[in-house]
């Protein structure tokens, strides 16, 4: 979580983006993915939708699985 709470939170990066299409496919709910990220949960919409990031999803499709994360 971000040191100061008035401080935007963190951009995702595209690597940030294929973890939670992984995440997703694992069955997380999109708040719960958005507190891991320290993000709003539009931002975890956005990357769902396809509207940034895109290729992260066929990336996620391509990696293996990431197993059990905590």
């Amino acid at each position: 979580m971000a040191d100061n709470p008035r401080m935007p939170s963190r951009h995702l990066t595209f690597e940030d983006a294929v973890q939670v299409h992984q995440l997703l496919r694992k069955g997380w709910f999109q708040n719960r993915i958005a507190a891991r990220f320290d993000v709003n949960g539009g931002r975890i919409s956005e990357i769902n939708t396809g509207k940034v990031h895109s290729g992260s999803l066929q990336e996620a499709m391509r990696r293996p699985d990431l197993g059990d994360i905590v």
